[in-house]
């Protein structure tokens, strides 16, 4: 029993590093030949997993096997767009100009409620505020609204916002993130004095922000 923990972290170990590895994408967002993959490390990681009379080699090689085809397919991906195209598939569109393509459903296999479903997954209630709905390869709808049913944006009055730029997390949990106070051009004397000013020091504070106006977001940790 004890074997077969240890057996166990082990792979779970390595099935994280071979995910990372795969790279960043959330489990909707994978492409139809990373979903197969990801699966396939399932079923080989949990077989030795079970059974101690299988070497544990076994599932590592296979996986290692998997994660190289999956690198191959990434970079003919990359390098062949005829080859993405058999790969991933294209965008299907399924509302074309305000109306609803039939046979685009059809092909598909997407139902009329299941297109519902999906706009309000976008917050979109009526259909008949769509322009274009597009089923993406990864299987996620993009839905782009009429033009007189957008959300408004500053473009639309001639106005341009200040230029905001990205928040950066100086700390986190009471931990300086130094790497950030040098991508800032700052130090930890210059973050001291400004947490200081919320009467904390930087190591009692949870989270310290600093954006691109130059302003300032701190909270204290509870306790």
């Amino acid at each position: 029993m004890l074997i077969t923990f240890f057996r166990s972290i082990l792979i779970y170990i390595f099935v994280l590093i071979v995910m990372r590895l795969m790279g960043k994408r959330e489990i909707g967002q994978l492409q139809p030949f990373e979903l197969a993959i990801a699966i396939m490390i399932a079923d080989l990681a949990s077989i030795p997993m079970t059974d101690p009379g299988i070497p544990i080699s076994n599932g590592i090689i296979s996986i290692l096997g998997l994660l190289v085809m999956h690198l191959i397919i990434s970079i003919i991906n990359m390098k062949s767009i005829k080859a993405r195209g058999v790969i991933c598939g294209k965008p299907t569109i399924l509302v074309y100009r305000g109306k609803i393509d039939e046979k685009a459903l059809k092909k598909e296999r997407f139902t009329i409620n299941e297109l519902e479903e999906r706009l309000r997954g976008n917050n979109v209630i009526n259909l008949g505020d769509v322009e274009y709905a597009i089923l993406e390869t990864s299987g996620q709808v993009t839905v782009i609204q009429k033009p007189e049913k957008r959300n408004t944006i500053p473009e639309d009055f001639n106005i341009v916002p200040e230029y905001e730029g990205i928040p950066y997390d100086l700390v986190v949990d009471g931990k300086i993130m130094d790497d950030n106070l040098k991508a800032l051009g700052k130090n930890r004397e210059w973050l001291k004095k400004q947490v200081e000013k919320f009467k904390m020091k930087p190591e009692e504070a949870l989270v310290v922000t600093y954006d691109g106006k130059g302003q300032i977001f701190c909270q204290k940790k509870e306790g």
